[in-house]
């Protein structure tokens, strides 16, 4: 294209625009009725402009109603352990509960700063320590389920063992008066456990819900874990059980710290008498 043709070209667009922003100004100024269609324009821009900055808020702001919740969930967590404790004392033979169980443990709610799920050994890191009053084999739990042990205790931080950790199980048990036996995690899914040691004389189903037994110092009794599957028969003897786990070990972010503060008294117990 040529240089005269070129500047030509731009004369007419710059012309075109000054008369459509002239147009445009005439229309407004002309009538009423203009002005309302540009005032509803102006709105409408107006009101996206604020509702995606208002979107943007509340999604920055989801972390503090997260916080919040898994504080108030730690709450509703210590006011169900003393009505449990409540419960053991006034109705001890009626319900044949230790009136100690529930009163031994403390609940501090926490968040994961670090965890690995993609190993055969997996870890969190949790966001409490021994200045919140957590100790060497407290249990970390969800509201779906207990996943993991504090092995080691800073000032401010927690490594806990992940349930996804092969060589570590949870004494478990088929609804709230089943059979009893270790729960070990697939060593493969993301949600996948064995249920093993099961008599083969035992009666369940296929559907049925895993609870922590209580038979352990980390974990109270009756924390759901997940739901029964397919069962075989090992060496004729016991039934190996499949279950998926209610808790999804992919979206973790908070957690409850149960802390048995019985822990080493038990623990020199049982030591004093292998």
């Amino acid at each position: 294209m040529r240089k005269g043709n070129l500047i030509q070209n731009m004369i007419n667009a710059a012309i075109f625009i000054i008369l459509e922003i002239a147009a445009l100004t005439m229309l407004n100024n002309n009538s009423q009725l203009q002005q309302a269609w540009f005032s509803r324009g102006a709105h409408a821009f107006m009101g996206t402009v604020w509702g995606t900055g208002q979107s943007i808020k509340e999604y920055f702001s989801l972390r503090k109603v997260n916080d919040e919740l898994a504080l108030e969930n730690n709450e509703l967590r210590t006011e169900l352990a003393k009505f449990a404790e409540l419960t053991a004392d006034t109705h001890h033979d009626e319900f044949n509960i230790p009136s100690d169980v529930a009163g031994n443990f403390r609940f501090t709610p926490a968040t994961i700063v670090k965890i690995s799920n993609n190993t055969q050994h997996n870890y969190m890191i949790v966001g409490k320590g021994s200045k919140d009053g957590i100790i060497v084999g407290s249990g970390v739990v969800t509201g779906k389920g207990a996943i993991g042990v504090i092995d080691a205790v800073s000032e401010n931080y927690s490594y806990a063992r992940s349930f996804q950790n092969f060589g570590m199980s949870i004494s478990s048990r088929i609804g709230r008066l089943g059979s009893v036996g270790p729960l070990e995690w697939d060593g493969r899914s993301h949600n996948r456990a064995i249920l093993k040691e099961i008599p083969h004389h035992m009666e369940f189903e296929k559907g049925d819900t895993v609870y922590t037994s209580g038979y352990s110092s980390i974990f109270p009794p009756d924390i759901p874990l997940g739901i029964l599957g397919e069962a075989k028969i090992v060496n004729g003897a016991t039934y190996e059980i499949n279950v998926e786990l209610l808790e999804d070990f992919r979206a973790l972010r908070y957690v409850t710290i149960i802390s048995n503060t019985a822990h080493d008294e038990i623990k020199r117990l049982e030591e004093e008498q292998r």
